[in-house]
């Protein structure tokens, strides 16, 4: 999995924001390897209203909501994102991007997020006739994605997020709507849970993604799940990228990400380059630790699974 890279995505001036350009501190020497204009994609999931929006709001530097930020050059930015994105679906990469996509919805920023990155990759790949899965890892439900493909049964959606926390969503009985239904699965995980529950969600899924047996699979690489990391109050460790990372490896054969969250400056591209070397087969670059979840935890996170198991059993065998 090679890294991909536009330098255009440091245009995105959030000043002291969580989304920072700080977050890409630590790759600015990488070589600009974004092939695609991602203007000419946008269309694949945002209305014409919607771009035309964020495109104004950027020439003025007017915030899109309360924490979706502008500066004058976020659009090249977010664009440059969307084309990261493509490129990385089309070689198997992992695009190092900012602004994050997938909070974003068809006709609405939000969460960090101007335009969808992943989710129009993934139609992208859908318009060439490939079944897809999605695999979020990021601490946060992708809301925008998971809406955005929750009635649609060439993508299965399987997300993994501290519940509760923002976006508000993401709780086991949203399973996708009409040809769909099924094809959304949410497994909530409750602050404080570590590598153990987040290893075991990951198992949980495996014959269900078998099962769809995806031409792709589409992850969206947040990294605020780590234990330093100050937007969430979940425990994943270094250790669990790289094991997570090596899950994709072993169990799939084509895999590309894109970057969505994680706000600890010195954790983030350590955390990256954690879950790139599982995927690549190179031995772990840190050693951390796995992280275990307290007994209470774990039972609260051990019944949710149950309840899940209870709402799915009609669609996939676990």
């Amino acid at each position: 999995m090679e890294l991909i890279f536009s330098s255009d995505c440091l245009l995105h001036n959030t000043g002291g924001h969580p989304e920072c350009i700080e977050r890409l501190d630590s790759f600015r020497d990488l070589p600009d390897n974004v092939a695609p204009s991602g203007e000419s994609f946008l269309n694949l999931i945002h209305t014409d209203e919607h771009i035309n929006k964020v495109k104004q709001s950027c020439h003025q530097s007017i915030p899109l909501d309360n924490d979706t930020l502008t500066s004058p050059n976020s659009f090249v930015a977010a664009c440059a994102a969307v084309g990261a994105g493509i490129t990385a679906a089309s070689t198997q990469g992992f695009a190092l991007v900012r602004p994050p996509g997938h909070h974003a919805y068809p006709s609405k920023a939000t969460g960090f997020c101007l335009f969808n990155n992943i989710a129009i990759a993934v139609q992208y790949l859908i318009n060439q006739g490939k079944r897809v899965l999605i695999l979020d890892i990021d601490g946060h439900l992708g809301d925008g994605t998971s809406s955005i493909f929750y009635d649609n049964p060439d993508v299965l959606f399987c997300s993994l997020h501290q519940y509760p926390a923002f976006p508000g969503f993401g709780w086991i009985d949203e399973i996708g709507a009409g040809k769909g239904k099924g094809f959304t699965i949410n497994i909530p995980l409750p602050p404080g849970s570590g590598d153990d529950l987040f290893n075991k969600g990951l198992d949980y899924l495996l014959p269900i993604t078998k099962n769809f047996n995806p031409d792709i699979v589409a992850v969206s690489a947040g990294f605020d799940a780590h234990q330093l990391d100050p937007l969430l109050q979940l425990r994943l460790s270094l250790d669990c990228y790289y094991q997570i990372g090596n899950w994709l490896k072993s169990n799939f054969n084509e895999v590309f990400a894109v970057l969505e969250g994680g706000y600890h400056l010195e954790i983030l591209p350590k955390a990256i380059v954690q879950f790139v070397n599982g995927i690549n087969g190179i031995a772990p670059e840190y050693m951390e630790g796995n992280t275990t979840s307290d007994s209470e935890i774990q039972s609260v996170f051990n019944s949710n699974l149950d309840q899940l198991q209870q709402i799915i059993k009609d669609y996939w065998p676990v």
